[in-house]
Parts: C-alpha cells; structure tokens; sequence
C-alpha cells in the first residue's frame, strides 16, 4: 500500500486536473459532451487505481485538505452574491425549488417501490433515494446511522457511502449530454434576463483571465478566512440545536453577510475577480481530490438488486431534467444550463452541479441567473426541504410500524 501524504496529494490533483484538461482538448466526445475537467481527470485516475487494486497495489490518499477546499469554495459563492442579485433571482429560484422539490419526492418514491418489488427493506429503498443522491455523503452517513441504530438495518452507512458515490460519478455524467440535448432546441441564449448584451461573471468562464494584484488577492483570501471561521464557529452553535444546518451553509451564509454588510456600511466592495479565481481553484482542487480518491470497488460490490435501483435513478434523473426542470424554467438556453445544475447536485453534490454549468458556458456562453440560483437552491435550501421530505416518508405506516 501506497500512502501520499498532504504534499504528494496536493501534487497528484493538480496532475488531475491537468490531465482532465489534456483529455477534454483532445477527446471530441467529451467536449462534445460538456464532460467537466475534473471529472475527466478525475475518473481515469479512479479507473486505474481500481485496476491496481486488481493486482493488490493500493493508493490512498490524504483527503484533509478536501472540506476546506469545499468551504472555501462555498465562502467565495457567499461572496459572489449581493443582495440586488438576490432579489432579482426571486421568482426564478422560487419555480426552481418548485423542480427541486418534485425531484426529492419522485426520488424516494422511486426508490421505494423498487425496493419493495426486488424483496428488499424499504428502507434501503429510501437510503437509495434523496438521502444520498441530492443528500451526498454527508446527509448518506448521518441517516445510515440513524437506520442502523433505530430501524436495525444492516450495513446501511456502507450503502449510503457506496449510494452517493455513485451518484457523485453520474452527477457529474449526465449534465453535460443532458445540456447538450436541449440546446439544440435552443434558438439564442439569454431569455431569463433582459439586459444585452451579457457579461460572463467568473464562475460561468472559469478558464478566463483576470488581472489581479498581490494586495487585492491578500483581501479577498482574508474574506474567504474569515467567512470559514466565522462559519465554522456558528455551526458549532448551532449543533444539536432545531436550527442546524451543514457547515458548508454556514460558511456561505456567512459570506452573504460579509459581502453585503461592508458594502452597506461603505467599508469594502468585493472584487469579484478574485473571488471568482478563489473559488475555480477551491472547486477545481475539491472535485479532483474527491474524484481521484473514489472507491470504486465499493460500487462493484453493490448487490445487483441496489444497482438496478440506482442505475434507474439515474435515468429517472435525467428524463426529469429534460421533461420537468427544463420546461418549468422556461425551455430556453438560461433553462438548459438549470437543467445541467441540476442533474449535478440531484445525483451528487453543489460543487458538481457548478463543474456541470461551467463546461456547458464555457463552450456556449454564460447564463449568470443559472450561476444565482443554483448554489443558492443546491447550498442552502435543498438540505432542509430533504429533511422534510424524508421525515415525511418516514411516517409511512410501513415505516412508523418498523
């Protein structure tokens, strides 16, 4: 076995990523496909090291720079929205969530009739279905311990790490075809917003060049310091309170905050260009980390029976894209690029969905509402609708008699 410690995996992500970027240039399908960078890169490394593992050669990973990178990440999108462009997004995020929510809800019903109909628990049916597809790891592990300790069900932080795994690899899939297939029912971008003509902000063209200077870099990194302190200590508070929520939402929350108050006051305006390079890179690093240290034998030992039921989820995923999110969001390029956002986060996580846009606008120019309403939806609001949802499955009377 092969340890790379916090210097050899830093040095292993950025080989990743470049080569993620060296297959994109060169492999038509996947740029034909919008197949993010990392995800490319990512996915091969995953691939060969599971053939290592074939031959009894293991790499692992040091992963503890994966969180801050995802915080930090999460901290720039706080810093990137003000308030104007919050109110502005309105009715947008509102129709969106309407989507996210249908999602959630068809999800575990999906999963739990399957279920029932392989022979298998319902409840791996539902652990199957929003908990860890629009959950991710994190909301996986904390409800498999919950089936474990108070419905006895065997083995269930192993599906739900091995569920959302899976969905994190076709999140990051299917945006992209899925992009591509309505596009081409698109006549011109841009028929959410009405101003013309559209400046591209710097998550939508991550791949753009931006001035900078040293001092203003040291500020902006300053913010991102901040907003991870500040949010990691709110978190804190907030633990085992009604009002929890996920660090990372804290972390943007408190970003919100910072952006808008020193604005209010007169003290600082956010230079948006160095957020913009901030948060690339965090989420550049992130995804090649999380993607290159995947577990791939945990998928090829799922039973055949929790395959099907993700394999179908993932399909329902993305008729549900092309069929719901893009018509209910209008039908229109802004739509198509929602519709990409959204298979990200549906399936795996916020940071898959923004990898997901970003191929499609870097190739057909920007959608700024998509680059609103997504992080907001996929970051924030997404974690408490799911709990609701899935508190609500669970008052199934097959469920309340377990």
């Amino acid at each position: 076995m092969f340890q790379l410690d916090f210097y050899g995996t830093l040095v292993a992500a950025s080989l990743v990523l470049l080569l993620g970027r060296g297959l994109v240039m060169r492999v038509g399908f996947l740029r034909a496909y919008n197949i993010p960078e990392p995800v490319a890169g990512g996915l091969v490394v995953a691939l060969v090291l599971l053939a290592l593992r074939g031959l009894e050669v293991e790499v692992r990973f040091d992963t503890s720079l994966q969180t801050p990178l995802m915080l930090a990440f999460f901290a720039t999108i706080g810093l990137s929205a003000d308030f104007a462009s919050l109110k502005k997004g309105g009715r947008v995020v509102g129709v969106f969530l309407m989507a996210v929510t249908g999602l959630l809800l068809v999800q575990n019903a999906m999963g739990i009739g399957l279920a029932k109909a392989l022979g298998l628990d319902p409840l791996m049916g539902l652990l199957t279905g929003s908990i860890t597809l629009a959950g991710g790891h994190g909301t996986g592990a904390a409800w498999g311990t919950v089936f474990s300790e108070k419905f006895g069900l065997a083995s269930a932080s192993e599906l739900a790490m091995a569920s959302a795994t899976f969905g994190l690899v076709l999140g990051g899939l299917i945006g992209g075809p899925v992009a591509r297939l309505l596009i081409k029912r698109v006549q011109s971008p841009g028929c959410l917003e009405t101003e013309k003509p559209r400046v591209p902000k710097g998550f939508e063209q991550p791949n753009k060049e931006r001035s900078i200077t040293p001092f203003s870099f040291i500020e902006t990194l300053a913010l991102i310091a901040v907003s991870l302190l500040a949010g990691t200590l709110l978190n804190g508070q907030l633990h085992d309170t009604a009002f929890e929520l996920p660090t990372f939402v804290c972390v943007l929350f408190v970003g919100v905050v910072l952006r808008n108050g020193l604005s209010a006051l007169g003290l600082y305006q956010v230079f948006e260009r160095e957020v913009s390079v901030l948060g690339n890179v965090s989420l550049s690093l992130f995804l090649a980390i999380a993607l290159m240290s995947l577990k791939l034998w945990d998928l090829a030992s799922l039973a055949l029976p929790i395959f099907i039921i993700l394999a179908a989820q993932t399909l329902v995923m993305a008729l549900f894209a092309i069929f719901v999110t893009f018509r209910l969001m209008g039908g229109h390029y802004d739509a198509a690029v929602l519709a990409a956002g959204h298979c990200g986060f549906g399936l795996g996580a916020t940071p898959t969905a923004i990898a997901n846009m970003q191929a499609v606008t870097q190739r057909y120019g920007p959608s700024q509402i998509a680059f609103l309403v997504v992080p907001m939806v996929g970051a924030f609001f997404i974690d408490i609708i799911n709990v609701i949802v899935i508190k609500l499955y669970l008052a199934l009377p097959f469920f309340a008699a377990a």
